[in-house]
């Protein structure tokens, strides 16, 4: 869109003051064109009523040179848009002494209220009201009495200068109801892009607190079969079992994190693995256990189902990241997770291990997931610590709220 498609987009015609500089001037529409025909032939047709009533009382040549002047002026009309100030000045002194450009002052001024600011239509609307006076006492009627003529150039001025401030304050408000819709729009689009970039962010977390787990796993076990080749061929069946259930798993849990990511009505069935809560944590601690490691669970939370499912999947992601963590940065330790609560007083969680006795393997990664539990314990309306003990051990601790 070019600068002037802009222009004529936000500026229409009928709403362009003219007279600014550097202002691409529109074309007129088909609306403009009836507007000006129709307010041309209204001052046309005034202005002969005008000349047909001042011939009964003025010689010819006052006629002709009256008819001659409202033709003038009637043809200036075109020009309202270009110069509506100027032309309503120039047509309020010539009416002063021809009647015949009533008519054409009348257009002019409505033209100036509809386009023009107030205190400028203030001051024009005064002149017109002078050079009604003026005229009255300068080309007088006989048949019409002065009180009555000088009451009839105010009414006519008065309703022709409302008439044209209505309607610009009414396509004011529409331009402004435009706008607002335009901007209401662009908001919702800005949100409708935030939303969608949170929802991104939301299943990247979701996605690590959940695979992190299974990779980890395999990865241990992996490099536990590549450092030890001579292992007794218990040890070795028993790491391939964890990591064909650990592989398992982690595309099961990435399958029902891709479900999320379909259209409603694309998967199969809603719902084919239900989300952990705290009753589940228990399942938890046994696969860790199953693979190896030594895990103490001390729990005094005796009815795990009562906790909100959405804290005690919180409880279960963070249990879950901080025993992957262990895992991998203090290998054959012992990990205690304590969890601790009661309704109306909140649900704390608390994972230590003590410091790995001997080299540790390295294991890559990049420390998100502390920053993603969190933010998650932050969303939940919680607070979460962590850190290393001063024995070289480490302790993660998170409360979160349980209302009553």
């Amino acid at each position: 869109m070019t600068r002037t498609d802009r222009q004529r987009w936000l500026f229409p015609s009928h709403l362009v003051e003219p007279g600014g500089s550097g202002t691409a001037r529109p074309r007129r529409t088909a609306r403009d064109w009836v507007v000006d025909i129709s307010l041309f032939l209204l001052a046309a047709f005034v202005g002969l009523l005008a000349a047909d009533a001042s011939a009964q009382y003025t010689s010819d040549t006052v006629t002709l040179i009256d008819q001659l002047v409202g033709a003038a002026a009637c043809c200036a009309l075109w020009l309202r848009r270009r110069w509506p100030v100027g032309l309503a000045v120039g047509l309020c002194l010539v009416s002063a002494v021809a009647p015949v450009a009533a008519g054409a002052v009348l257009a002019s001024l409505f033209s100036v209220a509809v386009r023009r600011p107030f205190r400028e239509v203030a001051w024009i609307g005064a002149l017109a009201l002078a050079a009604s006076v003026t005229q009255v006492f300068v080309r007088p009627d006989p048949t019409i009495n002065v009180g009555l003529a000088l009451a009839i150039g105010f009414v006519f001025i008065l309703l022709v200068t409302a008439w044209g401030m209505l309607v610009r304050s009414r396509r004011q408000l529409v331009e402004a109801l435009r706008e607002r819709a335009r901007r209401a729009e662009a908001e919702a689009e800005l949100r409708a892009a935030q939303a969608q970039r949170l929802a991104r962010e939301a299943i990247a977390r979701e996605m690590h607190d959940v695979l992190a787990h299974r990779l980890t796993l395999l990865s241990v076990h992996a490099g536990a079969l590549e450092f030890r080749p001579d292992a007794p061929p218990e040890q070795v069946a028993r790491a391939a079992g964890v990591i064909r259930d650990s592989a398992h798993e982690a595309l099961q849990d990435l399958r029902e994190i891709i479900g999320v990511l379909r259209a409603p009505g694309e998967n199969g069935e809603a719902g084919d693995r239900p989300q952990p809560t705290l009753a589940t944590l228990d399942a938890l601690v046994a696969e860790s256990r199953e693979a190896g490691a030594e895990v103490v669970l001390d729990t005094t939370v005796d009815d795990p189902a009562a906790v909100p499912a959405a804290t005690g999947r919180t409880v279960y992601r963070i249990a879950q990241e901080a025993l992957t963590n262990a895992r991998k940065h203090a290998p054959g330790t012992t990990v205690t997770v304590t969890v601790r609560g009661r309704p109306g007083e909140g649900l704390t969680v608390a994972v230590h291990n003590p410091a790995p006795g001997g080299p540790v393997p390295h294991v890559p990664g990049s420390g998100q997931g502390l920053i993603g539990l969190t933010e998650r314990a932050g969303l939940a309306g919680g607070r979460l610590e962590h850190g290393p003990d001063p024995d070289g051990g480490f302790t993660l601790h998170a409360w979160l709220p349980w209302p009553s």
